[in-house]
């Protein structure tokens, strides 16, 4: 965990991580700013009461100077990013800079995230994850649920495990659902609820299937770690899903009690697992 009185910036993208981690600034009394990204970050999470200023994709130079006259100490970045449109990314002289240097188009999402934290961290600025702020969002270990996965869950969890990881290190996605042995979809582009919307339209008869989320081998910890919340829930009860298995320690569940709750309402597992163990 972080020193409590290091000032902290927060570059915030969408969702409720963004939320959840300024309320805990609040009650802890750790002092922070927000650099909310436009078009990501939720309005209505950022009024007067949060310390705050609104910038788009390409303004990286407009909120590194903000950071500089706020006294920032550490940078956490939190939220879902969408894909930029062209206008989001217009580039201060800064930014610009930024592209140039790490040749934007050819790197994937983790390659442009670690040549950001170095980016920051040449401004002497130290980049942590959420989770050394707040140690608890990380997914425990071990079945969390009153359901338990059956000998075909372990199975398709196993195959999951698989596939997850050889789509880790091509830095596609984080997440695959399989069902009775057969992959249904794995994640590209449209991020994980998608993926198990639309793997509904793919389900077998007979036992459902089985999301399985990992952390990517190459993935920094301190960015983008798989995310699980009561939206993750929700669609796979609907997709006809039955239950989760997600990177234990490498992973982060938001409103992790209200989740289990959920899950057990729905008689799906969710279980926290180390992909060593199923390979």
């Amino acid at each position: 965990m972080i020193e409590s009185k290091r000032k902290l910036g927060i570059i915030a993208g969408g969702g409720t991580l963004p939320h959840i981690l300024i309320n805990y600034c609040k009650q802890n009394e750790i002092p922070y700013f927000v650099l909310a990204v436009s078009g990501n970050a939720d309005k209505a999470y950022f009024d007067s009461n949060v310390n705050h200023i609104f910038i788009r994709i390409g303004q990286a130079g407009t909120g590194f100077q903000k950071f500089k006259e706020e006294g920032i100490q550490d940078v956490v970045m939190i939220g879902t990013i969408r894909r930029p449109t062209l206008a989001d990314l217009v580039p201060d002289m800064r930014t610009a800079a930024f592209f140039a240097k790490i040749g934007f188009k050819s790197l994937g999402d983790d390659g442009i995230l670690r040549a950001l934290i170095k980016e920051i961290e040449s401004e002497n600025w130290r980049v942590v994850g959420i989770h050394e702020i707040m140690p608890d969002i990380l997914l425990k270990s071990g079945v969390l649920t009153k359901a338990k996965p059956d000998k075909q869950a372990i199975a398709d969890i196993k195959r999951g495990v698989e596939v997850g990881l050889k789509l880790g290190e091509l830095d596609v996605g984080q997440s695959v659902v399989v069902q009775q042995g057969l992959v249904l979809g794995v994640e590209g582009i449209e991020g994980t609820d998608e993926l198990i919307k639309r793997c509904a339209d793919y389900q077998r008869k007979g036992d459902g299937g089985v999301l399985v989320k990992l952390r990517k081998p190459q993935q920094d910890m301190r960015i983008d770690l798989p995310t699980i919340g009561l939206k993750t829930i929700e669609n796979a009860h609907k997709s006809g899903l039955k239950g989760l298995a997600v990177h234990a320690g490498n992973a982060l569940v938001v409103d992790e009690k209200e989740v289990i709750q959920l899950a057990d309402q729905y008689k799906m597992f969710l279980i926290g697992i180390n992909p060593a163990e199923y390979i």
